[in-house]
């Protein structure tokens, strides 16, 4: 509840504060042929400033969605007209959207201050997205609920001195293999945390419905592994939007690293950018940044036990394998493939949502320095994800808190099918 009270009050104060996006428009826009998406690209690496690319301009006839300041959208019209480039508004008003969710955040917070039934189970819920302190008391108070299956610490800080914590669920006992999962890489997707937390509720209160995910494997799993980034989307100062992390950059003025390409395999070679204001700067220098060299040493340690590695993004529905440094494809794709699909098919059966499964490359586009290509080619696990949850885009990252729930529930019947092949390994 104490966290629930400190809570409301910096969502009132980053009501007033926080940068605002009035007027911002996302559009859609299809790179018909090769020189339409080099027009894109050009954008995307010279006026990083100005657009922000909410999804990557990769490969032609593939959908890309960009938001527009207001006094740039006539240009940028201007622009797609001119080279042909199809395009209609997705997002009229990005704050709209904003300013919406903040009222509801705001709403359940009062109503959980002013509930006649007792303090709530948990400082954290999924009736709305919750700030890392709520998300680190709710790890404290689950631990302290089941110290028979659960134990947080804390693997190091982040640049700005937040924890990076580590959860471990298990009954014990050695040789288990292991599911690594971690969430929260890129700031603004809020839903990436939320559902991890979900698969850390579910694996531990409700360990009696399905107690051979635990007792047959241990789980590691890092909420959010940048910190920094994920608290200034909630700030009072912050940025909702905010992407990266956030050590500022040697010789220039913008801040932060897209932590997601700043791992140490075929780092740098494409699909990603050496400008420090890109959304996809990649730092450098492989691992770079504080949060990635704990997050490579923390795999490291239990590698050689662990099975698959799950990284949870948003948006788009996909479910996708690496490689991202090339369209070639792992030695074991058709396995990877396999658990895809059957995941997938569980996670759709739930409420018809559908995902998009492949290799990063061949279905979404080229990214080097990525946690799962690392995770598999770098530290040996054999099965590496991403997991890019709702939705398509109609709300992007601004994804509304009704919406967790589904898409949690959904979500987490794949990762009892991901559960129940590691068993099976």
């Amino acid at each position: 509840m104490r966290a629930l009270f400190f809570f409301f009050l910096a969502t009132i104060s980053a009501i007033a504060a926080q940068k605002h996006y009035d007027g911002y428009q996302v559009f859609e826009v299809n790179a018909k042929d090769k020189v339409s998406l080099e027009v894109l690209t050009k954008l995307q690496n010279e006026r990083s400033d100005v657009y922000d690319f909410w999804t990557e301009p990769r490969n032609a006839n593939r959908p890309i969605d960009i938001m527009v300041p207001p006094a740039f959208i006539k240009n940028f019209v201007d622009l797609m007209q001119a080279f042909d480039i199809d395009y209609k508004v997705k997002i009229a008003d990005v704050e709209r959207i904003i300013e919406a969710n903040r009222k509801e955040r705001e709403s359940v917070v009062r109503k959980k201050l002013r509930s006649r039934s007792g303090a709530p189970r948990y400082s954290l819920n999924w009736e709305s997205y919750s700030d890392l302190p709520v998300i680190e008391e709710f790890l404290t108070e689950l631990a302290a609920l089941y110290p028979n299956l659960m134990t947080t610490s804390v693997v190091g800080q982040s640049y700005e001195g937040n924890n990076m914590n580590l959860v471990k669920i298990s009954t014990g006992g050695s040789g288990k293999k292991a599911i690594f999962i971690d969430g929260g890489f890129h700031a603004r997707e809020w839903i990436s945390p939320s559902f991890v937390t979900w698969v850390i509720r579910e694996l531990v209160e409700n360990y009696a419905a399905h107690p051979q995910y635990v007792d047959n494997i241990d789980w590691y799993i890092m909420p959010v592994v940048n910190p920094d980034g994920y608290r200034y989307t909630f700030a009072a100062n912050g940025d909702r939007l905010w992407r990266k992390n956030r050590r500022p950059n040697d010789g220039s003025a913008c801040i932060g690293t897209d932590m997601n390409r700043n791992f140490d395999f075929h780092w740098d070679e494409g699909g990603s950018s050496d400008l420090p204001c890109a959304e996809t700067y990649n730092g450098g220098a492989a691992f770079s940044e504080i949060e990635s060299r704990i997050i490579r040493d923390t795999i490291l340690g239990i590698a050689n036990q662990t099975m698959v590695y799950l990284t949870v993004h948003s948006y788009g529905q996909y479910w996708l394998t690496p490689w991202g440094y090339t369209a070639d494809l792992p030695a074991n794709y058709d396995q990877l493939y396999d658990l895809a699909v059957r995941a997938v098919d569980k996670l759709t059966a739930v409420y018809g949502t559908q995902y998009t499964i492949g290799s990063s490359t061949n279905v979404l586009y080229v990214n080097t320095g990525p946690s799962d290509d690392w995770a598999m080619g770098g530290a040996g696990i054999p099965y590496a994800y991403t997991l890019e949850l709702r939705d398509t885009g109609k709300y992007g990252f601004e994804l509304p808190a009704e919406q967790i729930i589904p898409n949690n529930l959904e979500t987490w019947e794949a990762i009892k099918v991901v559960a129940e092949d590691v068993m099976a390994m």
